[in-house]
């Protein structure tokens, strides 16, 4: 990619590629619509919470900060704090103070979020292999999986991304 200043040609997708790109951008868009009606549905919260929800069940004593919760789901303080204060209202988590930091706070699942899980996780899991892995040949899952993985090593943030949405 050229700077500002840079005045040669920019490198437009190929047919192709654009074809591969526009069939990737419908596919997410029609994926993630899939999952989060069937979560509305079932467990009536987003797609989004429920990720939050996962996220803290898989952490050490069920909890992490609010700031890391907020990277790893790659959103917002803000948002995240709207989320977690509408599961709170829901009782599948709570704040907890830092005690080292003031300012700091911990999202920790309830027992009753835990449960949420335990119920709604065969449900989601029926519905993201319906739409995608039971489409797909193992073969396929294999490059799949290949591809994702080279595509998130080249867009992981690194330090000198200081604005990232997720540090607002």
């Amino acid at each position: 990619m050229g700077t500002m200043g840079d005045m040669t040609e920019p490198r437009w997708l190929t047919a192709e590629e654009q074809h591969v790109w526009r069939a990737y951008l419908h596919a997410t868009t029609l994926l993630e619509d899939h999952l989060d009606r069937q979560l509305q549905r079932d467990a009536g919260m987003p797609h989004v919470y429920y990720g939050l929800l996962v996220q803290l069940s898989q952490a050490p004593r069920r909890r992490l900060r609010m700031t890391e919760l907020a990277r790893s789901a790659k959103i917002t303080r803000s948002r995240l704090s709207h989320a977690i204060a509408r599961l709170e209202k829901n009782g599948w988590v709570r704040r907890e103070d830092c005690p080292s930091d003031k300012r700091g706070q911990f999202a920790q699942l309830t027992d009753e979020g835990m449960e949420v899980l335990r119920r709604n996780a065969p449900g989601h899991v029926a519905a993201v292999r319906q739409a995608m892995f039971d489409r797909l040949s193992p073969e396929q899952v294999e490059q799949l999986g290949v591809i994702m993985r080279v595509m998130a090593e080249g867009l992981e943030p690194t330090d000198a991304d200081a604005d990232l949405p997720w540090l607002r």
